[in-house]
């Protein structure tokens, strides 16, 4: 239904009935008035014909009726005033206009009928005698309680028409412009009604729009007084309620940013209601992608669909292990809760997710650490027993066997004891947190040259060239010990899987915002796969062959946590056949300790 304003609802109200109560007004003025100059008329009449009748009440109606009639002419000429007098037999005797004689028998008019009963009679008709509207008014003629005859007194209503017809046109035009003046004045009542509401709708428009500094004034109606008041003190508290809710909802958004555990939410048609950033990186999704799409839609796991679906049917906390196989193997922990109304309705679920696979990556890395430290002590105690309950058994007798399981023990021991001590070396650099190290602008050439002259001895059983080139001047605020430790095992390292008579080259240089320092052998390489797991502890490529280059599975290890301690990084490139380049990058900002 189409709606109107409430100006052209009241306002054409207020004309219809302003309209019906003028024409009532005027149609009973004119009736009133009309009806009080017959009644007046009729009086008149009355008076006229009872001042006649006196004259004629000695009168012989049967003999005098030519002075009857002489008398009706003469006295109606004198009033203006048509007088005919009857016989109670309806017979005219006598009248101011007309020949008696020749009237028709006057017996069936009611004025007539009326004064034939003893009563006064009027009535108002058409005269098919004079050809106009007439009032009559007819008296009876009583004596010793006879009706002797009846005198009747006529006027013509056409003077009162005439008169009536101006009155007619001075109310109408009265009322008309009563009218005007009265919708003028309505459509300024209308107006000053609608007008506060109008401004009230206007404000309700800003408050749907969030705007609720803006305020309705304060009319003079009590009622819309009261109304505007209400509203101003309704959007006040809108606004601080909504204030608050948005305070809330950017704090649990922020909360939630700033969680690295994920949260997702469902509702019971497992259609997605929210989720953080960080369940959306981990589940490799976008936020506004999944939102308000089902779950099927949007995370194509069965196991965790499982895990939702079970959550829902079951309203109970629910706690599991997935892999998410398409992002790299990563394995979430998910701790699933249901989301429950005031009143216990079950709402949906909320769903954790936790990013375990670090931690069962050091899990492994863990169990491979134990084994391979029980494995590596174990070889060289094993030898060591072994050697010694030969010796227990009679070996002892033999010098030539004594000497050299004794030699073997010593270079067991001094295995054993190399292990532990890189063990103790790996667990100070754990413990040792970043920039506390005791760092000093140091020139660099020289930590490199004390690294080379520590392992010349091993180059020169080999025959291999160890080769620098770094600027005398590059410094760098470094821990020289440490870097010269880590330098060493590169070294060390090239040297054992390098051939007789290669080369090994040794550079340092500014690149960029770093330092990068750069130890390269031309040995057998390293196949890509290892390259990840190549800084582990215990971690060897050939275990054999290491193990007989008496290598302990630690050296770089330690030196990417020395390199660590530094805010450094370590790389390796390698290329089967080819060598390997062992490279290490400082940054040029790393400022000494306490400065």
């Amino acid at each position: 239904m189409r709606r109107r304003p409430l100006l052209w609802q009241l306002f054409p109200s207020y004309i219809l009935v302003i309209i019906l109560s003028i024409t009532a007004v005027t149609w009973f003025i004119i009736y009133s008035s009309k009806q009080f100059f017959l009644t007046q008329n009729a009086k008149e009449l009355e008076a006229r014909a009872v001042i006649l009748r006196e004259r004629m009440t000695g009168l012989n109606f049967g003999s005098d009726t030519a002075f009857i009639n002489d008398l009706c002419k003469r006295v109606g000429l004198e009033s203006a005033t048509r007088i005919t007098v009857i016989l109670p037999t309806g017979k005219v005797i006598g009248d101011t206009d007309e020949d008696p004689t020749k009237m028709e028998n006057h017996a069936n008019r009611p004025e007539v009928q009326e004064a034939v009963g003893g009563r006064i009679g009027v009535a108002t008709r058409y005269s098919h005698t004079l050809y106009e509207t007439m009032m009559y008014v007819a008296v009876p003629i009583i004596k010793d309680g006879q009706i002797l005859g009846i005198v009747r007194t006529a006027l013509p209503l056409t003077s009162i028409e005439h008169a009536f017809g101006s009155i007619y046109t001075k109310i109408i035009v009265g009322g008309f412009l009563i009218a005007i003046l009265a919708m003028a004045v309505s459509f300024y009542i209308s107006r000053r009604i609608t007008l506060p509401l109008v401004k009230m709708k206007r404000a309700a428009g800003h408050f749907t729009r969030g705007d609720f500094t803006h305020h309705l004034p304060i009319g003079t109606t009590e009622e819309i007084g009261q109304l505007a008041e209400t509203m101003n003190e309704m959007a006040k508290q809108l606004n601080e309620k909504i204030r608050t809710i948005i305070n809330q909802r950017n704090e649990r958004e922020a909360i939630l940013d700033s969680m690295v555990e994920g949260v997702i939410a469902f509702d019971m048609t497992e259609r997605v209601i929210g989720l953080n950033r960080a369940a959306a990186q981990m589940l490799g999704v976008e936020i506004n992608q999944v939102t308000g799409r089902y779950l099927q839609e949007s995370f194509r796991n069965a196991n965790l669909q499982k895990f939702v679906a079970r959550i829902l049917e079951g309203g109970a906390t629910q706690d599991e292990e997935i892999g998410i196989q398409d992002k790299a193997n990563i394995i979430l922990h998910l701790y699933g809760s249901p989301i429950h109304s005031e009143n216990g309705q079950n709402l949906g679920a909320v769903i954790v997710l936790h990013d375990v696979t670090r931690l069962h990556q050091l899990e492994t890395i863990r169990r491979e650490f134990v084994a391979n430290v029980s494995h590596e002590l174990r070889t060289p105690i094993t030898s060591i027993k072994g050697f010694i309950d030969t010796l227990r058994d009679g070996g002892i007798h033999s010098p030539e066997d004594t000497s050299r399981f004794l030699e073997i023990i010593a270079r067991q021991t001094d295995r054993l004891n190399s292990i532990i001590e890189n063990l103790l070396t790996l667990s100070e650099l754990d413990q040792t947190e970043r920039g506390n190290i005791g760092l000093e602008l140091t020139e660099l050439k020289g930590v490199l040259q004390n690294a080379i002259g520590a392992c010349e001895l091993k180059a020169a059983a080999k025959e291999i060239q160890i080769q620098i080139q770094c600027d005398d001047d590059l410094k760098a605020n470094i821990n020289a010990p440490l870097l010269e430790q880590a330098v060493i095992n590169l070294i060390d390292n090239a040297i054992k899987y390098s051939e007789t008579k290669s080369s090994i080259e040794i550079s340092a240089k500014l690149d960029n915002a770093t330092i990068a320092i750069n130890v390269t052998d031309h040995g057998c390489g390293i196949e890509k796969l290892h390259l990840p797991r190549l800084f582990e502890r215990f971690y060897r490529v050939d275990r054999a062959r290491s193990r007989e280059l008496g290598g302990t599975g630690l050296g770089l290890s330690i030196v990417k946590h020395i390199v660590s301690v530094h805010d450094g990084r370590v790389e390796v490139e390698s290329t089967p056949g080819k060598g390997s380049t062992f490279s290490i990058f400082l940054p040029l900002s790393t400022l000494p300790f306490g400065s």
